[in-house]
C-alpha cells in the first residue's frame, strides 16, 4: 500500500514538473519570434507543440522503469593528484555525465564540468546525482583550459564556474555563454568565444568548434540566444572530439571529413527518447556518429551521473556495447574516475552488471 501511494506521488510530481516545462516551451517559442539574436540548427528547428507537450506528460505519468537509478553505489575510482601531475602520456577520466578531464600534451583540459549535486537551475530539486565526482574542485591542480558545449544545466554548472575560476588560465565557450561566464566573475580575457567552424591554438592545442543539433537556454526567455555545438581537440598526442549534446544529422560526416580521424571520441549516449530524438540521439546513432567522425575509439558520456529521461540508467551502456559489438567499433565504458590511455586504451569492464 505504502509502496502504490510512492508511485502515485511520483507520477504527480512528474506531470507537475511536465506541467512546468509546457509553461517554460510556451515562453521559449515567443522569443523565437526574434530571429536576430537567436541561433538555428543546420537541418532543422526543433521547436514544440501543445501536442507534443501532452505526450512528453503522458509518457512520463504512464512509463514504468525497473531501475530508473542505480539500487547500489555507483563505483568511483579517485584521481591520484601525484599520478596526474607525473603523468607523460595523453590520459583522460570521466568524471561523470559529460565532464572528462584530459591530459594531452602535458596540458590539463576540463569538459563541461559539473560538480554540483544536482543538474537544476536551484539545488534543492531537479536530477540528482547518482555518485560523487573522482575528485574535488578543491583538489584539482591548475586547469590550462575549460571547454563548454552549451548552457544546459547539465553542462553548464554555475557553482563549477565560480569555484574553478581561480585554478583556470582559459575557458573556450560558444558565442553568448561568454557573458554568462563574465557574469559569474570570469576576467574578459580568460573567455574565447567560438563560431561553428572556428578554430584557434591556446595553450599549444587547437580547439575546433563544430555544430550540433540541439539547442539552448537557461531561463524562460532565453532560448537559443546562445550556441551549441562540439569540440575537435588537437594536440601532438592525439586528436579527440567532443559532441556535446546532439541528435544525429550530417553534419557529422562533415566534422569527420574536415577534423578527423580522431583517437578517441567522447559521444553523447544517454537521456534519449522518440518524443525528443531530433535533439539526443540514441546509441544505434550515437554509434554511427562515432564513425561518421571517424572515430577510432569510442567512450560514451552523457550516461550514468543523472536521470534526465524514461529509460533504465544502465540502459545506454548495454545498448551501445551490444551495437559496437556488432559494429565492430572499439568501445571503452571505464569506471567514473578510471585513467584511460588515450592513444593505447586497455579493453575495460561491464562494471555496472557487477553492482
Amino acid at each position: 500500500m505504502k509502496k502504490e501511494r510512492t508511485l502515485i506521488i511520483n507520477k504527480k510530481i512528474a506531470l507537475i514538473g511536465v506541467t512546468v516545462m509546457a509553461f517554460t516551451f510556451s515562453y521559449f517559442q515567443q522569443g523565437e519570434k526574434d530571429s536576430q539574436t537567436r541561433f538555428k540548427n543546420s537541418e532543422m528547428e526543433y521547436t514544440t507543440s501543445a501536442s507534443n507537450i501532452w505526450d512528453i506528460a503522458k509518457a512520463y505519468i504512464s512509463t514504468t522503469r525497473v531501475e530508473a537509478t542505480p539500487k547500489n553505489t555507483v563505483p568511483v575510482q579517485a584521481i591520484s593528484i601525484d599520478d596526474l601531475m607525473q603523468e607523460k602520456e595523453a590520459v583522460l577520466y570521466r568524471l561523470g555525465h559529460s565532464s572528462v578531464l584530459i591530459k594531452l600534451d602535458g596540458q590539463l583540459i576540463l569538459t563541461d564540468p559539473v560538480f554540483s549535486d544536482r543538474a537544476s537551475p536551484v539545488q534543492w530539486a531537479g536530477p540528482k546525482r547518482f555518485h560523487a565526482a573522482p575528485i574535488s574542485i578543491s583538489d584539482l591542480p591548475t586547469i590550462q583550459l575549460v571547454a563548454i558545449s552549451h548552457d544546459h544545466y547539465d553542462h553548464l554548472d554555475k557553482h563549477a564556474v565560480k569555484q574553478l575560476n581561480d585554478k583556470v588560465e582559459h575557458f573556450v565557450v560558444p558565442l553568448r555563454v561568454g557573458k554568462l561566464l563574465k557574469k559569474w566573475g570570469v576576467e574578459e580575457n580568460k573567455i574565447t568565444e567560438f563560431d561553428w567552424w572556428q578554430s584557434h591554438t591556446i595553450s599549444h592545442i587547437e580547439f575546433s568548434f563544430a555544430p550540433t543539433q540541439h539547442f539552448s537556454g537557461r531561463g524562460l526567455t532565453d532560448k537559443n540566444s546562445t550556441l551549441w555545438g562540439s569540440w575537435a581537440i588537437k594536440g601532438k598526442q592525439a586528436n579527440l572530439f567532443f559532441s556535446g549534446d546532439s541528435g544525429y544529422f550530417s553534419g557529422f560526416k562533415e566534422i569527420g571529413d574536415k577534423y578527423g580521424p580522431f583517437d578517441l571520441t567522447m559521444i553523447e549516449t544517454g537521456a534519449y527518447n522518440e518524443l525528443w530524438s531530433d535533439i539526443h540521439m540514441f546509441p544505434s546513432q550515437s554509434v554511427q556518429a562515432h564513425l561518421d567522425v571517424k572515430g577510432q575509439t569510442m567512450m560514451p558520456i552523457h550516461n550514468s551521473t543523472f536521470d534526465l529521461a524514461l529509460h533504465d540508467w544502465q540502459d545506454p551502456l548495454e545498448q551501445v556495447s551490444a551495437i559496437s559489438t556488432e559494429k565492430k567499433v572499439r568501445l571503452i565504458t571505464p569506471i567514473i574516475g578510471e585513467k584511460i590511455m588515450i592513444t593505447d586504451p586497455k579493453i575495460t569492464s561491464h562494471w555496472w552488471r557487477e553492482m
